[in-house]
């Protein structure tokens, strides 16, 4: 019967692809770099393949090494989350966490359904916000946690995901060239709004706001039926959806930014349990897979999964 593989080296390898190197990793780990080296060996031993290869200076993961990472990354999750049933002191208590819908409806279900599986005792309070009223409420404490846009002239936040910003529309409903860009966002005050619209009037492109909407899935319904075009993040897009470059003549758009907001004083053993969950989510996060390779930038449907929350006061938006 073959060895197992040691929980240990994973950990440590999983620690070089994050931190992008062999020293960064054993601060990480702590453990010496020639520690590190020598654990890398044996699992190259065990693994019969090599893992790294050399680029430049540095190094870099071997095809077989890219797929060692996604076992090793359950692998280490299922541990924990062996661990965390049977932990007598297993966390407790309840998390506030606020999102816009747009961001809960794609990145919350892997955070919340991870975080119930390792820590089932804490319940999730969940509110959907636009960003700016999510602002408002961590500022009154109303809130323990909130994942918003980005944006440091008017909160501050801490950086956990950067993607490209997109300009969509319906794949099924062609655009008219000879009238304004017909456009569905957010309010006034949405940051990707505000993005779209001066892109536009710097490229001198006429446009008309038709459907103005907190809910991303308002907006989105006003986009697949062909009747406006909109923005979204690039992880947001959905089935039906064509993604607009500047071939069909709209103007490139800055990536946009999603935020972590923290509330002073929460514990930080539940702060460090559901931040660790939202960087690693975030950071597996893959864009969609294009569904028909004739239809540039239509969008699959990913699966979804949603574990018991408790749901709070419920308005959707940006």
């Amino acid at each position: 019967m073959s060895a197992p593989l040691d929980i240990d080296q994973l950990q440590t390898f999983i620690a070089i692809v994050d931190t992008g190197s062999f020293t960064k990793a054993a601060g990480r780990v702590f453990k010496t770099q020639s520690a590190v080296s020598m654990q890398m060996r044996r699992l190259e031993e065990r693994i019969g393949k090599q893992l790294f290869v050399k680029d430049g200076r540095g190094n870099r993961l071997s095809a077989e090494g890219e797929k060692l990472l996604n076992y090793a990354r359950r692998i280490i999750r299922l541990n924990s989350e062996a661990l965390a049933a049977f932990d007598d002191n297993r966390l407790e208590g309840t998390l506030r966490i606020g999102t816009p819908d747009d961001y809960a409806d794609r990145y919350m279900p892997e955070i919340i359904g991870r975080f119930a599986k390792t820590h089932p005792n804490v319940e999730l309070y969940i509110v959907c916000e636009p960003s700016v009223d999510l602002s408002e409420k961590m500022s009154r404490g109303e809130l323990d946690i909130a994942l918003v846009t980005h944006n440091p002239r008017l909160r501050q936040s801490d950086v956990v995901r950067t993607e490209p910003l997109c300009w969509v529309a319906s794949a099924n409903h062609p655009l008219r060239d000879d009238a304004p860009v017909p456009l569905a966002v957010g309010r006034r005050d949405c940051n990707w709004r505000q993005l779209a619209c001066s892109a536009l009037d710097a490229d001198g492109r006429d446009y008309q706001v038709l459907f103005t909407s907190w809910s991303s899935t308002v907006v989105a319904a006003a986009v697949l039926a062909g009747m406006a075009v909109s923005v979204l993040p690039e992880s947001a897009l959905r089935t039906g959806m064509k993604v607009l470059t500047q071939s069909d003549g709209f103007p490139p758009l800055p990536p946009v930014q999603i935020g972590l907001m923290k509330r002073p004083g929460l514990s930080s053993s539940l702060m460090n349990a559901i931040t660790d969950h939202i960087t690693a989510c975030l950071d597996n996060i893959t864009p969609a897979q294009a569904v028909d390779d004739e239809l540039e930038g239509d969008i699959k449907g990913l699966p979804r999964y949603y574990p018991r929350l408790r749901a709070g006061h419920m308005i959707p938006g940006w």
